[in-house]
């Protein structure tokens, strides 16, 4: 008899262990196989966007695409004087291509963010350059001025690279001097500090008055037997079978001045016809319609939580001696942390990316962040600007997730 047993082995003689092995890989190949379509799908729709957004926020390829003979001329310059006339010479060159190939409009662009004038500089400028003689020097700065000042020729020599921080800098009201130094925005252009801490607390206060306000809601739906529960849930998902432009423009309706709710405390007495309130377009309209819009996303995860605690817990709690608030603060409001954990982050992420709302309702004092992301991609066209401010939002709520783990742990958050 030999010293130890035989390896375990199948049927066609392949050892057992080898055989779990395969059998454990083919599960792995096809559990993929099965989730491939959502990976590509998060691939395309959610991966490629962000990397896509944040490669925008830094890329810096106008002056180097637009410009290579004039920034190739510009190695050797000193920056103590305006350049000679070989850099003016690379200059004319390069716009003369640019205005054949009619592409010169992201050249302006991107100098005019940085230095103001500069895109009719560059227009004026190339629109001159065929009934130009050399030497250049001359004509381009009697052309336009600002090809005159130091500072003109600092600053494309700084921009001459793929990659720069000004547009993050923009999005915090800083910028870089023309020697590459940061300084403070202009006051008039100092707009986006302002707009994010709005958007921030704005979107806390949102939230709070969806958890003051949906708490009681689920409580009820939750304590009711089931008959009246359901009707009241109806009531409670009623809204997302609304559209949020209807939603939106029926809060318009019943906040402006000539609206349904100022003709209610005029009639009652409370107001007086001269003195209506003014709720619409600030933040007290922003507010309003956002908690109505948002206040299902907080019942609902709380709703879930109370209706797994057994009232049995609130009868055994009444029974050894506590009274009614104490038996809720002690034994009932603890177990419903996890909702409103749930539906606090919910609402609250929610709200910071908000834009149709704020936008009709908010005016000027009550738009978030959000809405001058929309205005720097459809009307200023400075996608890059829009990018950073995007991306910081994004890594705000990466950071307010993160903190949210640690002190009170997704884990315990409940849905459902």
């Amino acid at each position: 008899m030999s010293d130890s047993a035989a390896p375990l082995t199948t049927a066609d003689g392949v050892p057992l262990k080898v055989s779990l092995r395969r059998a454990v890989r083919r599960s792995k190949f096809k559990a993929l196989l099965l989730v491939s379509p959502l990976l590509l799908f998060l691939m395309i729709a959610f991966v490629i966007p962000i990397f896509e957004m944040l490669s925008r926020s830094v890329a810096n390829p106008e002056v180097v695409n637009h410009l290579p003979r004039t920034v190739a001329a510009l190695e050797d310059w000193d920056r103590q004087d305006v350049p000679g006339e070989p850099v003016f010479e690379a200059l004319v060159e390069d716009l003369l291509e640019g205005q054949e190939a009619r592409n010169l409009g992201l050249l302006a662009s991107r100098l005019n963010y940085e230095r103001s004038g500069m895109r009719s500089a560059i227009n004026r400028t190339a629109r001159g350059l065929r009934t130009m003689d050399p030497p250049y020097r001359e004509g381009v700065i009697e052309a336009n001025a600002r090809w005159g000042e130091l500072d003109t020729w600092k600053i494309i020599q700084r921009e001459a690279r793929l990659y720069t921080p000004s547009y993050y800098l923009a999005a915090v009201d800083r910028q870089l001097s023309p020697d590459g130094q940061i300084t403070r925005a202009p006051d008039n252009l100092q707009i986006h500090v302002n707009l994010f801490w709005r958007t921030f607390w704005m979107s806390g206060l949102i939230t709070l008055m969806t958890l003051l306000l949906g708490y009681p809601i689920a409580f009820l739906l939750a304590s009711l037997p089931l008959r009246h529960s359901n009707l009241l849930m109806i009531l409670v998902l009623l809204p997302f079978w609304t559209s949020l432009l209807v939603r939106t423009t029926t809060w318009i309706a019943i906040l402006q001045s000539q609206g349904v709710l100022n003709d209610v405390m005029v009639f009652l007495g409370v107001i007086a016809d001269e003195a209506r309130w003014q709720m619409i377009h600030n933040k007290i309209g922003t507010v309003v319609a956002m908690t109505h819009i948002l206040l299902p996303f907080m019942i609902l995860p709380l709703y879930s939580v109370m209706k797994t605690i057994p009232p049995s817990y609130m009868r055994a709690a009444r029974s050894l001696g506590g009274k009614p608030f104490l038996s809720f603060r002690r034994v009932y409001f603890p177990l419903t942390i996890p909702g409103m954990a749930a539906g606090g982050i919910l609402v609250f992420i929610l709200s910071i990316g908000y834009y149709i709302t704020p936008a009709l309702v908010g005016g000027q004092s009550g738009r978030f962040i959000t809405n001058y992301i929309a205005y720097h991609m459809q009307t200023s066209l400075n996608w890059g600007l829009a990018a950073a401010i995007a991306s910081i939002l994004l890594l705000v709520v990466v950071v307010f997730y993160m903190v949210f783990n640690r002190l009170i742990g997704v884990d315990k958050v409940k849905l459902g």
